[in-house]
């Protein structure tokens, strides 16, 4: 049969959409939102497949009746129409060949005896009624005036929450899909959310210039003024190198500038609506634009940017100071104790070398030639002649078996630093607001005291000591911050000793959570870091929102299940080693003698298979742009304006630009290997290298390995496990987040690189400091992971672990499945739901106390919250496992979350301890983040692997950019493995099939990441079934395979 239907364009049915002719080429007023195939996703007409077609040409009784009720010609385009509107909610034209196979589905389907038939397109106002119809069916209307009223107010109130284009247009989507509203055109919507971007900025920008003091404004315009040779933003942009006293002064510099800026705009932002999200939005406008530009623009625009720029730079010095401020107060610590190891293992050293000497001095009491009525005198300075007086003391401790004071020692070391120590610490203290709670008062009150001093320009020991708080000094610190006054009549306080005490006890508190500092983000009050009281009074809402149902469930049934299944493994683990059916652990020894330990058999993890090695050779350049035009991850790229921008992306120069970046290269040396000129990269950088669109990228890439059939042949035991892990990088250029660490970078400073790896595919990554715990960063890498790529169980070292991670990952969905170091003294604090008197005396396997279900019952509303402020990611979620894992304050909710990752883990090292293959699992999970870690090395070979940036950003992008490369690599071997493994699965090859299984796609040999690199216009035509068709030969298979089993294990 023949059906030929034309384009129709009808008034009140405009929205009919020619997919043949997908326009989205905005005019210089219109926003650039979506690419040409997310618009096609949208208003396309359907490809459906013939699941597809099972599935929207399923009518139901009213909707055949319809079709059923008109002719033939009639009732097969409502068919198709319903079908189509049913996939699209859309209207479309297309003509015969559009849908040639939908017809002959519905045809078969539900018109057999019209096979063959042929028939015309029916007439515009036939059409008209059938999409009336439609609608009519599905209960659909179309956006008339009304509704585009009501869609634009719903934008106005989206738009001041974010003036993010795509924000906005899928919030709108979502209102007309709610309401059961056809989608205007794509350009209609453009239009609006044109109007509502621009009325959402011009009522912000007005409230600005209505409400803001002249002083202000004046500060905000001194911005773009130049002093001396530097205009001041550019100054003020500057991030601190390293915790040295003239870099953390200049920082204490750019806070007091920004300070007045600050506090105006922490009450504007508020008032203006102007959420989180739009407010780092325009900051980074600032970032963004050269000082000419921002000279350039309307004042007003610029002032915004500017004042929202100073509101979270305030913040970041604020968090800078506070992280100076500990780093200096642990670095004082550790010279201390340094010094009072030294000095013990001297006076040890002294007082062996004199004990023969101290012989020499107690022979003196029996001297028979010194007369009994000697005097004192005479015999001391005969002593003193074997033995110096200094010396004595050490000796007769020593000879006493008197333990050394070391605290006296690096109490004497703080003394000696006092200079440097007030040099270096008191403009950082002077400088924070500090707060607490009731019961930290006597700490805030010392704190109060000291900063009121110093704030006044006094030194502390101007003031008269009885004046300071004593009450913080610990009975056992007395001795060391208090001496004998010159009569010896009484105690007096070592001022610059209690200084130093201070600063202790304000680290220690800053670090558990027991005080805060106003206006900071990482050490703000824990209960800022929570949903707000307003929020959480719709508590179910957002519970169904986060998607965790295991929060939903009343947690007397989370109990139960654990309950069961940690019973349960008590006495199945325990029975299969009595029984001796664990064949993977060895029992020494009798009774209470008993000891134990896990056999690991070996589980590897190949990589750079000789699989590789009889392709032939490609470089980087054709690889990433061959991966490119396949995953479409150059489309991520999007300009860092928002509006139209007049260039285009150029890809070979953004190509350029991750190889400069992920190699550690550099753009001005691929500048001379390229043959581009230095700033024209360094443009495309600035416009289109940004975290958030090398997330995008990565995202791409890893999505479309997701989607090769080879990609699940890599579960391990039908799961997809993942795993994480930090590599450490050394930094060539000082920057904030760098640390020193003698074992991994000598004298030289750097950070790490946390990656999570799933079936051999990075999937995201994030760079921290060497100081900082990993441990911290595995929710927030899995939960904000945007990849398609969702692990289902997950591992780590035992760095990866802490007090919260078990419970944390198992309320989200995800099991946590740690290696540990030393499991045997996990084993002593594992919980049970009984008694341990109550558990048979022959078990090897044995929790040390009963669990506290009725505290964990209690706290659950509190746990609640906490969980669910994770989920909704207001702040970073490492900070707040960063506080639950080492909050110092044994608060009743903190002691219920640690009960529940208490149980959580019990269950999991029972597990372990039974199950070799969950251990080989694990394993083979962490061999393969190792495997990624080489992989990296050999892609960022440059310059020894060494960052050489200057800011935490660049050190992100960066490591983004090598992450790209990777993942494009882990591509372009994976689509080859899946073409050849559909070779062998057609074929019915099984022995091949597995030979496939056990190849990584994580290899390079055959990847040329030297040289000069040609980045093409052209996108380079590259045979991957040329390649795969190779493997088909037998011969050529057979001596594959022979390399690939003789390949060496795994270091």
């Amino acid at each position: 049969m023949i059906l030929a239907c034309r384009p129709v364009s009808r008034k009140g049915y405009s929205q009919s959409y020619n997919h043949r002719a997908i326009d989205i080429v905005t005019s210089s007023h219109r926003l650039a939102i979506l690419s040409a195939q997310e618009v096609d996703e949208l208003y396309g007409l359907p490809r459906f497949t013939e699941e597809d077609r099972q599935l929207y040409f399923d009518f139901s009784a009213a909707e055949l009746e319809a079709i059923t009720a008109r002719t033939f010609a009639v009732g097969l385009y409502l068919a198709l129409e319903l079908g189509y509107f049913k996939a699209k909610r859309q209207f479309f034209n297309f003509n015969q060949t559009d849908v040639h196979g939908d017809i002959g589905h519905l045809v078969e389907r539900y018109f057999p005896e019209r096979k063959g038939d042929s028939t015309k397109p029916p007439s515009r106002p036939t059409r008209l009624i059938i999409q009336k119809t439609v609608l009519e069916l599905l209960d659909y209307h179309l956006c008339g005036a009304d509704a585009k009223e009501a869609l634009e107010q719903k934008a106005l109130r989206v738009a001041a929450l974010s003036t993010q284009p795509h924000y906005i247009l899928r919030e709108s989507l979502q209102y007309l899909s709610n309401h059961r509203i056809v989608a205007p055109l794509y350009s209609s919507l453009q239009d609006m959310i044109g109007r509502v971007v621009n009325h959402e900025r011009n009522r912000v920008l007005e409230l600005l210039a209505t409400s803001a003091p002249s002083v202000v404004l004046e500060q905000l315009d001194h911005l773009l003024e130049a002093d001396e040779q530097m205009y001041r933003v550019s100054a003020l942009k500057r991030e601190p190198k390293n915790f040295s006293h003239g870099e953390l002064k200049r920082e204490v510099a750019r806070r007091q500038y920004f300070e007045p800026l600050h506090d105006f705009a922490r009450t504007f932002l508020q008032t203006a609506g102007l959420s989180n999200e739009s407010g780092k939005y325009y900051a980074s406008l600032v970032k963004f634009y050269t000082v000419y530009k921002l000279r350039r623009m309307p004042i007003g625009p610029a002032r915004l940017y500017l004042l929202c720029f100073a509101f979270l730079r305030f913040r970041e010095i604020n968090d800078n100071l506070i992280e100076a401020f500990v780093y200096l107060v642990d670095h004082y610590e550790k010279l201390a104790k340094r010094a009072a190891d030294e000095a013990m293992k001297k006076a040890m050293d002294d007082a062996s070398e004199n004990l023969q000497a101290a012989g020499d001095v107690l022979t003196l009491f029996v001297d028979d030639s010194i007369a009994a009525n000697t005097p004192f005198q005479d015999v001391q300075h005969r002593a003193f002649g074997y033995l110096q007086r200094e010396t004595i003391p050490a000796v007769a401790d020593y000879l006493r078996n008197i333990e050394f004071d070391k605290a006296k020692a690096e109490w004497a070391y703080y003394t000696s630093l006092s200079m440097t120590i007030k040099r270096n610490l008191r403009h950082l203290f002077s400088e924070l607001e500090f707060a607490g709670r009731v019961e930290d008062a006597p700490l805030m009150g010392a704190v109060a005291h000291l900063q009121e001093v110093l704030r006044q320009g006094k030194s502390p020991r101007q003031i008269n000591p009885d004046l300071f708080m004593d009450s913080i000094i610990s009975k056992s610190l007395r001795p060391y911050l208090y001496s004998k006054s010159s009569d010896g009549e009484e105690e007096v306080l070592d001022v610059d000793r209690y200084e130093f005490h201070v600063y202790r006890m304000l680290r220690n508190a800053l670090e558990s959570g027991d005080l805060f500092v106003r206006n900071s983000n990482e050490f703000r009050p824990f209960e800022d870091d929570l949903i707000s009281d307003e929020r959480w009074s719709n508590k179910e809402t957002i519970l169904k929102e986060i998607d965790a149902p295991v929060l939903l469930r009343p947690i007397e049934e989370t109990l139960a299940i654990f309950r069961e299944a940690l019973e349960s493994r008590y006495s199945e683990v325990n029975q299969r080693i009595l029984d001796c059916r664990n064949e993977h652990i060895k029992v020494r020894g009798r009774g209470e003698k008993r000891r134990w330990s896990l056999i690991y058999p070996a589980q590897e993890e190949p990589l750079n298979s000789p699989f590789y090695s009889r392709l032939p050779g490609i470089g980087i350049a054709d690889l990433l742009a061959f991966v490119g035009a396949k995953t479409g991850f150059l489309g991520q790229f999007t300009h860092v304006l928002d509006r139209y921008v007049k260039h285009d992306l150029d890809p070979r120069k953004v190509l350029a630009c991750v190889v400069a970046m992920g190699t550690n290269m550099g753009l001005a040396k691929m500048a001379e290997v390229s043959g581009m000129s230095y700033a024209s990269l360094a443009t495309t950088a600035r416009n289109f290298l940004r975290p958030e669109t090398l997330r995008a990228a990565n995202d791409a890439v890893s999505n479309a390995v997701a989607a090769l059939p080879v990609f699940h042949l890599y579960d391990i035991r039908d799961a997809l496990h993942s795993s994480s892990d930090g590599q450490r990088i050394e930094t060539q250029i000082d920057t904030f987040n760098a640390r020193h660490s003698p074992k991994y970078f000598g004298l030289d400073k750097g950070v790490s690189a946390c990656t999570v790896v799933a079936n051999h595919v990075p999937i995201n990554g994030r760079i921290i400091g060497t100081h900082e715990h990993e441990s911290h960063y595995v929710f927030d890498l899995l939960y904000n992971n945007t990849s398609d790529i969702k692990p289902d169980r997950h591992s780590t070292d035992t760095h990866g672990t802490n007090q919260v991670n078990f419970w944390t990952l198992y309320a989200y969905g995800y099991g946590f499945a740690p290696r540990y170091r030393d499991l045997h003294k996990k084993t002593e604090r594992l919980v049970g739901f009984f008694n341990p008197s109550q558990y048979a005396s022959d078990f090897l396997i044995r929790p040390s106390r009963k669990a506290q279900e009725d505290l964990i019952v209690r706290e659950w509303p509190n746990i609640q919250r906490i969980m669910a402020s994770l989920g909704q990611k207001d702040t970073t979620q490492a900070t707040i496992i960063r506080k639950l894992s080492s909050y110092a304050r044994q608060n009743q909710t903190k002691k219920a979350l640690w009960e529940l990752d208490n149980i959580c883990r019990s269950i999991y090292i029972l597990d372990f301890i039974d199950d070799v293959g969950l251990r080989q699992s694990v394993q083979k999970a962490l061999n393969r983040g190792e495997a990624y870690h080489r992989f990296r090395k050999a892609v960022a070979y440059v310059n020894g692997g060494r960052f050489r940036v200057q800011t935490e950003s660049e050190q992100q992008v960066w490591n983004d950019c090598s992450r790209l490369i990777a993942n494009a690599v882990i591509y372009y071997n994976t689509m080859l493995l899946s073409k050849v493994y559909e070779q062998k699965l057609a074929a019915g090859d099984e022995a091949a099939i597995s030979v496939i299984k056990g190849i990584s796609p994580v290899a390079w040999q055959h990847i040329n990441l030297i040289g000069r690199f040609e980045f093409s216009d052209t996108i380079p035509m590259i045979d991957i079934d040329g390649l795969a068709s190779r493997y088909a030969d037998q011969a050529f298979w057979n001596e594959t395979v022979a390399g690939v089993r003789q390949e060496p294990p795994a270091s």
